[in-house]
């Protein structure tokens, strides 16, 4: 069975469906440096998110940096380029944490998502949604449900005309929701985001 005939037992999440294409998710290798990326392009547009990326790769010759070659750039070399002080601290952070636990994409591909969110997010500045970002869209996860994305909250309330004055209530409802799209619940934000912005 695909992930439509799945999702499309819920009728209301079938109706989003019926107007969009089938997605498809990939990996990527690299996944201490997508996590870099993720923190860099936190609240940032994506165009801004990709010139500072950029910026950054120029430091490196153009080439993917290790988490070595991060951590043994000067925090004020990653201002330079446009970070804050705190994202610049948060990405040697990363590379830090990644060399001591000896993070690489083999390891963190054998472990489960909630292994993966344990262990992550007790890295200073990155956050359970950080991770979920990247389980879905570095690790190409199948069924990631991120409750606290605002762009899902807001899709969620206005098709299931949920009440949003208690954010725990609000929380608990999308995850009940949610629990019956498992196992392709990346794709159901997948699409409801891309219901969103159109």
């Amino acid at each position: 069975m695909s992930y439509i005939d799945h999702l499309s037992k819920d009728s209301r999440l079938r109706k989003v469906l019926a107007d969009q294409d089938a997605l498809t998710l990939s990996a990527h290798k690299n996944i201490p440096l997508r996590l870099c990326a993720s923190i860099m392009s936190q609240q940032l547009s994506t165009k801004v998110a990709k010139v500072i990326f950029h910026r950054f790769l120029e430091l490196y010759g153009g080439e993917e940096p290790t988490p070595e070659q991060i951590v043994a750039t000067p925090l004020e070399t990653l201002r330079g380029i446009g970070l804050s002080n705190a994202k610049a601290q948060y990405v040697l952070n990363v590379a830090q944490f990644c060399i001591d636990h000896g993070l690489n994409d083999k390891k963190l591909k054998k472990m489960s998502n909630e292994e993966i969110i344990d262990l992550l997010t007790q890295i200073k500045g990155v956050g359970q949604w950080t991770v979920e970002m990247l389980l879905m869209f570095t690790l190409g996860r199948e069924d990631v449900f991120a409750v606290d994305d605002y762009g899902i909250q807001v899709a969620m309330k206005k098709i299931y005309k949920l009440d949003d004055s208690n954010k725990k209530e609000l929380k608990a409802a999308m995850q009940k929701i949610s629990a019956k799209w498992s196992p392709y619940r990346t794709y159901a934000c997948l699409h409801l985001w891309q219901w969103k912005d159109s």
